[in-house]
């Protein structure tokens, strides 16, 4: 019988862990594409699910209703949302923001806390909630 040995869920407890989490999901930050990538946690904001969502070159859209929807299915108590852009600027963009403010009002009526929105740029990583727009 082999045993494969379990890892425990990672923390996402404030910006430098969740920064460290994510800076894996991209190697290359100034790829071709904007991808984004959703943390579903729990109370003690352990990492339940990852899901990854491609766009394109300038773009990548917030699926709010697979969100709250995974959210409901993971029985999450929050989300922190992730995502690069390939021009290498870190500054969230006007439809990035609005994009998270849809987010964050769907969440609110489930009790979801969106607890972040990171944008990865080059050299550097803007927070939405350390920017005050969450």
């Amino acid at each position: 019988m082999a045993f494969q040995r379990a890892e425990s869920p990672a923390r996402l407890d404030g910006y430098d862990a969740a920064v460290a989490f994510f800076q894996g999901c991209f190697p290359d930050r100034r790829a071709g594409t904007e991808s984004l990538f959703v943390a579903h946690l729990d109370q003690q904001a352990r990492c339940l699910h990852l899901s990854r969502h491609v766009g394109e070159a300038g773009s990548v859209d917030l699926p709010v209703r697979t969100i709250i929807g995974d959210a409901a299915r993971f029985d999450s108590a929050g989300v922190i949302v992730a995502h690069n852009h390939p021009s290498g600027d870190a500054r969230p963009s006007a439809d990035d923001q609005r994009a998270t403010r849809r987010l964050a009002v769907a969440a609110e009526s489930i009790d979801l806390a969106v607890v972040d929105h990171l944008v990865f740029g080059a050299a550097d990583v803007s927070s939405f909630r350390r920017m005050g727009l969450l």
